[in-house]
């Protein structure tokens, strides 16, 4: 597995530990089987955002120092010029790039999220994780399965969810598919 995923697996194991708390018990309060916990923590498998989110709202750091060892330390405002988001690489789905990662004690993560199309019968990966999510289509078009839902947006079409339902996207039509996604 990659180096990134190393380094972010090596931050979880440490806040775990420094706050005494056993890899059952992380597993358990967040719903997962113990050897998927084992296998985040040790780096041997790609970390979805969702479940990074989770920790960094479990032990009130941002979601920035899981990601890249450092803390965010703007306050009043935060700039992040085209294409210079922090790359965050947790699905093999979705590539994501942060767009406030150096902002501190943000209320929601904004993240611009690009899907790369993929064979028609290969099906949708889904994910669930806690709170509500904003997407706002900005190019392409997506299909979106969210529980027992499925929709199509395209481009300029916006969408308001529980995160708690599973939920996931694919491009359609062969073309790359770009949309904001703010995590709440």
């Amino acid at each position: 597995m990659c180096e990134q995923i190393k380094q972010i697996a090596m931050r979880i194991k440490e806040l775990r530990e420094i706050s005494g708390i056993s890899e059952e018990d992380m597993a358990r309060e967040f719903n997962i089987p113990l050897e998927l916990y084992k296998k985040y923590e040790s780096g041997e498998i790609d970390i979805p955002v969702s479940f990074l989110y989770q920790v960094a709202n479990k032990f009130n750091v941002e979601l920035t120092a899981i990601l890249s060892g450092e803390e965010p330390r703007l306050r009043i405002y935060s700039l992040v010029r085209k294409g210079k988001g922090l790359e965050v690489e947790r699905r093999k789905e979705y590539k994501y790039q942060s767009l406030a990662y150096n902002f501190a004690h943000k209320k929601a993560e904004p993240f611009l999220v690009t899907v790369e199309p993929k064979p028609d019968d290969q099906p949708i990966s889904l994910n669930s994780h806690p709170g509500q999510e904003f997407n706002y289509v900005l190019e392409g078009t997506l299909k979106v399965v969210i529980h027992n839902y499925e929709l199509v947006l395209n481009e300029g079409d916006a969408l308001f969810f529980d995160a708690s339902f599973k939920h996931g996207m694919k491009a359609l039509n062969g073309k790359t598919a770009k949309f904001l996604a703010i995590i709440l």
